[in-house]
């Protein structure tokens, strides 16, 4: 079963967006902030993650460096989830490391159609 790392601290995001893909087949890890975020990577090794970008005590900009900068974990694709829809902010999230952009609300056909893309080229 493919493990997807959903780092997000809104409560009803996080919780909605969990069910959404667990019924899609996926197991799903938790995380509320970016430290917690780097923590689990580093220990559970998933898939893919899906990183809120405007996140409390690490931001997903600085979650995602750590997570691309460390050779054990650069190679999980890292997904940034994101309400600014500027362009600007796609930008910002590629050049920390992200390997796609979504955002905010989700949709959900369009985010699963990119996760789907980046394990098939990750595997």
């Amino acid at each position: 079963m493919t493990r997807i790392l959903l780092v997000e601290d809104n409560e009803m995001n996080r919780d909605m967006l969990s069910r959404r893909l667990s019924r899609r087949g996926f197991e799903v890890l938790i995380a509320e902030n970016g430290q917690s975020g780097v923590e689990l990577t580093i220990s559970e090794r998933p898939d893919l993650i899906l990183m809120d970008m405007s996140l409390p005590v690490m931001d997903g900009w600085e979650a995602t460096r750590r997570i691309k900068a460390d050779p054990a974990t650069s190679r999980i694709p890292v997904i940034a989830l994101s309400a600014h829809a500027m362009t600007s902010d796609r930008e910002m999230a590629l050049a920390a490391g992200c390997d796609d952009y979504d955002s905010k609300p989700v949709d959900l056909s369009r985010l699963v159609m990119k996760i789907e893309q980046l394990l098939a080229a990750n595997r």
